[in-house]
């Protein structure tokens, strides 16, 4: 008794596996924009912040002072000015010394812009949302503006950058599915998609660098894991066979093929075996 199936037709599957290592979606180093005395710091290692945060205070009596300063000749040039505007219809002053009050108030405004800036300045705040790194910096120390005062990390998704080899750069495009396992956790298989391709293949190499994306909102993922990445290319379409078919003799593989109602043994060459 035999039983025949029919021959299906399917593409062979190119799969390129690599290591990748992974970086968080964004991440920065928050500095101070002037030297000076740290006052407060308002945040602790581990914390979430949202851009705008503030993160630490510097010392900023001087420029408080300024600002009050600046406040005051704005009042004063105002009221020189409201008193020369009053006597213009008697002719007792001139356009020229009427021009030079209006120009006295206008610099007391800017002098007040910058006394705020340079207020504002002594603050420090999140650029951008993300988790506080570890802090090196305490209270009551001076700091400059080369200083670290916290790294803030973006991890909402992470970025693995890998190589693939040049003969598939063909198939590569944006958006593609990508399979990837943490080395961390070998039995997590998470699923990504390709973010972005370089547009040069590396000489020594033959391989070109691939970015890509992986969601993260479990948290469970951090920058500089490592990755195992895996990704599957059509190829060309071939005869699909079940494995149970397959025979064997001295000079190889063979199957028997049934060619109007009999049996006719045709050698055969495996491309590629998969589960089924």
């Amino acid at each position: 008794r035999v039983i025949a199936l029919p021959v299906t037709f399917n593409p062979v599957a190119d799969e390129v596996t690599a290591i990748g290592n992974g970086q968080a979606l964004r991440s920065v180093t928050t500095t101070a924009e002037t030297a000076g005395r740290i006052e407060d710091i308002a945040i602790s290692a581990g914390d979430y912040v949202t851009k705008g945060t503030v993160i630490a205070q510097l010392d900023n009596e001087a420029q408080a002072i300024a600002l009050d300063r600046a406040r005051i000749k704005k009042e004063d040039a105002a009221r020189e000015l409201s008193r020369l505007q009053r006597l213009v219809g008697t002719g007792a002053i001139t356009s020229v010394r009427l021009q030079e009050a209006e120009f006295a108030l206008r610099t007391a405004e800017l002098e007040i812009a910058q006394a705020e800036y340079d207020l504002r300045r002594r603050i420090v705040r999140a650029p951008i949302d993300g988790w506080i790194g570890l802090i090196d910096v305490e209270a009551g120390q001076r700091v400059g503006t080369l200083d670290t005062i916290a790294s803030i990390t973006d991890r909402s998704s992470i970025l693995i950058d890998f190589r693939v080899p040049e003969r598939v750069i063909a198939g590569l495009e944006v958006g593609q599915k990508i399979e990837v396992n943490p080395l961390a956790l070998r039995n997590v298989t998470l699923t990504g998609a390709v973010r972005a391709i370089d547009t040069v293949v590396d000489t020594n190499s033959r391989t070109l660098r691939v970015q890509g994306i992986l969601d993260n909102t479990q948290d469970t993922l951090r920058g500089g894991m490592a990755f195992f990445v895996r990704m599957t290319f059509a190829g060309e379409t071939l005869p699909t066979i079940d494995p149970l078919s397959v025979q064997w003799a001295r000079d190889g593989s063979f199957v028997w093929a049934v060619r109007d109602g009999k049996a006719v043994r045709v050698p055969i060459l495996i491309r590629q075996r998969t589960a089924n």
